[in-house]
């Protein structure tokens, strides 16, 4: 089999030099980013055939991040990689578009097994969360379809604005203007009816945005 091409993408320096260790001898790492924006942009120019990203990244969460590769990349196969053990999350990532995974407590040769598996255009997910998975892959609590009505856009927003970047930085970062960035804003919390920006953060941290 051709030695897959992998992109990672994770804000621990130390990590991603272990991963790029471990996948040596079996794969090409192409590239190693630190931000879900930085992430998108090295995607788009590298092309990898498998991307493997924390699901909390600043700028850009590594779900939303999957949500666009996948848009953009629909070949691109992407494993996500977290601390959390919460299958909630693992639907989410699953339903964004991810084909595996993996906890970062997993052993770590299953990282391995989960590049063969994906490439094989099958799924992969760590055996730590599997029990848990099929029923939050059925959850249709109110709370959740509430944060799954949102856009790519409004949870670029959410995200920034949660991060503590004023409405400048944001508008920056998204090339809109800073009344675009109210707009979303405010619209958001409208929509989930929340009152201050305490409990839009407090939104961003149950849903997993940041």
């Amino acid at each position: 089999m051709t030695r897959p091409r992998v992109l990672l993408a994770d804000d621990h320096t130390l990590l991603l030099d272990a991963f790029q260790k471990l996948l040596a001898d079996e794969c090409d790492v192409v590239g190693a980013v630190s931000d879900g924006r930085a992430l998108l942009a090295a995607a788009m120019e590298l092309r990898p055939d498998v991307i493997v990203a924390d699901v909390m990244m600043p700028l850009l969460n590594g779900i939303d991040a999957t949500r666009q590769v996948k848009r953009l990349l629909p070949d691109t196969r992407i494993i996500m990689l977290t601390m959390s053990e919460d299958p909630d999350l693992a639907a989410e990532a699953f339903r964004a578009g991810a084909s595996g995974y993996l906890v970062k407590r997993s052993a770590a040769s299953e990282l391995l097994s989960a590049i063969r598996e994906v490439m094989k255009r099958r799924s992969y997910v760590t055996s730590l969360m599997a029990k848990g998975l099929v029923g939050s892959m059925l959850d249709a609590s109110e709370s959740s379809q509430a944060a799954r009505g949102l856009t790519l856009r409004q949870r670029e927003v959410i995200q920034l604005v949660a991060e503590g970047h004023s409405m400048k930085e944001v508008a920056a970062l998204l090339n809109v203007t800073p009344r675009t960035v109210a707009f979303h804003k405010y619209r958001v919390m409208e929509q989930l009816n929340l009152k201050s920006t305490a409990e839009l953060i407090q939104f961003a941290v149950k849903h997993h945005i940041i």
